[in-house]
């Protein structure tokens, strides 16, 4: 079965399928801040999900980092790096890429895939 999460009219925040939790493209709510503000607050909602789901960061199989302008990858890394500290020895697989993203004030949005722990 699959489970979703937050469904909106038209996406969802996230889906639950098979042990996997699959997560929609997170973007900042407050669009003011800088590269590290909104990097953040997208790690922030993306723990917040994974908790729903029943997974956490240490669990993560994939994530994908779209950056509106590479100029901001140090910056969106120094946000990363300190979260990802915390699952010592556990850092996932990631891409990040330049894209042109769904908003001008948009600068990062992270999709992510994990596993869920199983009961």
């Amino acid at each position: 079965m699959i489970k979703r999460f937050n469904v909106e009219e038209r996406y969802s925040d996230m889906a639950v399928f098979n042990g996997v939790a699959y997560l929609a493209g997170q973007i900042a709510e407050d669009l003011t801040q800088n590269i590290e503000g909104q990097t953040r607050e997208v790690l922030g909602m993306i723990d917040k999900l994974l908790v729903q789901a029943n997974s956490d960061k240490s669990r993560i199989l994939m994530a994908q980092i779209f950056l509106a302008d590479l100029a901001d990858y140090d910056g969106m890394n120094a946000v990363w790096d300190e979260w990802v500290k915390e699952i010592k020895g556990n850092a996932p697989p990631r891409a990040t890429v330049q894209a042109l993203l769904a908003g001008v004030e948009y600068k990062v949005e992270i999709v992510v895939t994990a596993a869920q722990y199983q009961p």
